[in-house]
């Protein structure tokens, strides 16, 4: 292989400009895919982190009450029908039947990583005269780190829910003037009252967030809620996040319960991802085949200028396979500096993005970062798209007939 790719590369040095210049088109199209790559993921992964960062994966509850229609009979004798007007049942807070006993079950699952059992309802915060409409969610504060890892999103205070405690949102704070230490009542609909003393005020990244959930205890929100020693729902974490779905079908046959995936809750949300996705794979298949025809285009017009040079190798013995060789070899030198180039100009784009766009509160919109498999990936495909675009020089190359050739 020596020979070859030393007749290559001496080609590429006698065509100094064709080559520079494919080679900076190669560069160019390399630093696009590698950019807007990197960019949609890092969207990405900040868009699912903000949306799915507090809330669970899959969250089981228990299942709708439905009012059954009642049988109405006519005036003749026998004759039945079902009514057709039925009022639709009003909801009430249930606890999942069994919920201590299910969560093993649900945690032994395939992909599920984290099980947390809560209590959760509507309640009213209330401080002096202000009063507040809250979410009270009741959870074993352990359990519920491995979920949303609510402890690292305290801004002050630390992190504790031992009975009588609370955490709470920054917004909710300010609007009552309160901060850690002082204490607040939550009152809920079955006339349940309880004072709380805050230990930690939480940033979940939303302003209205921030502004309705308060955290107790497990124990306190069951006795709150009246719902003694039981749990509302229990919240899922799992290991490959796009498989959710998959996960909570797969729990739908095992529990007679209702179960939700992230990706049923946020469809408009996966829309958008899936959007994402497929506008990234148009504009890599594209930019690849400019790529391709554009290497393709400067070796064909190679073989024309060289018809005499590979006469003369083919007269000196050259053979078919190691002219072919050559034009294989000059796409995949294209194609491998090309796209070394177009690697270190992504990076450049990527760090000027990071430094100059900046959001309202002067820090970057989201982190961005190039991973070595993406640009490995982006690399490799522009050195196979170099000898895919050599295949057909190289072909026309091997056909020569080096009288012909050398004759002209």
């Amino acid at each position: 292989m020596r020979f070859e790719l030393t007749v290559a590369l001496r080609f590429l040095r006698e065509g100094r400009f064709q080559s520079l210049l494919i080679i900076f088109g190669v560069a160019a199209g390399v630093a696009v895919v590698t950019y807007i790559s990197a960019l949609v993921e890092g969207l990405q992964g900040n868009t699912i982190q903000k949306t799915l960062g507090n809330q669970a994966h899959v969250v089981v509850k228990p299942r709708e009450e439905v009012a059954r229609p009642s049988l109405t009979v006519t005036d003749a004798p026998g004759n039945v029908h079902i009514a057709r007007d039925v009022q639709p049942r009003a909801q009430r807070l249930r606890s999942i039947d069994n919920w201590s006993g299910i969560l093993p079950l649900l945690e032994r699952t395939p992909n599920v990583v984290a099980a947390s059992p809560m209590a959760t309802g509507a309640a009213l915060a209330l401080r002096g005269e202000a009063s507040k409409s809250i979410a009270l969610v009741g959870v074993e504060l352990e359990r519920y780190d491995r979920i949303v890892d609510l402890s690292a999103k305290v801004v002050k205070g630390e992190a504790r829910l031992a009975p009588g405690e609370a955490l709470i949102g920054t917004e909710l704070a300010r609007d009552f003037g309160v901060g850690v230490g002082d204490r607040f009542s939550v009152q809920t609909a079955v006339g349940a009252t309880e004072v709380f003393k805050i230990t930690a005020l939480v940033d979940l990244g939303n302003r209205e967030l921030n502004r309705r959930q308060v955290y107790v205890s497990l124990r306190s929100a069951q006795s709150l809620l009246n719902v003694p020693g039981g749990a509302t729902n229990i919240d899922l974490k799992v290991a490959e996040l796009f498989d959710a779905e998959k996960t909570a079908a797969l729990l739908r046959r095992q529990v007679d319960l209702e179960v939700e995936s992230w990706m049923q809750t946020n469809a408009q949300l996966l829309s958008a991802l899936n959007a994402q996705t497929i506008s990234t794979l148009l504009i890599r298949v594209f930019t690849s085949i400019v790529v391709v025809l554009g290497i393709a285009s400067v070796l064909v017009v190679s073989v024309v200028q060289k018809r005499k040079e590979i006469g003369i190798l083919r007269a000196m013995g050259a053979t078919r396979r190691q002219m072919t060789q050559v034009f294989l070899a000059q796409g995949a030198i294209v194609g491998l500096i090309g796209s070394i180039a177009g690697t270190l100009l992504a990076n450049l784009l990527l760090w000027l993005f990071s430094t100059f766009v900046k959001g309202s509160d002067g820090q970057p919109l989201f982190v961005i970062s190039l991973s070595f498999n993406l640009a490995a990936g982006v690399a490799l495909g522009a050195t196979l798209c170099g000898i895919l675009a050599a295949v057909l020089p190289a072909l026309r190359a091997a056909r020569l007939d080096p009288a012909q050739a050398i004759r002209i």
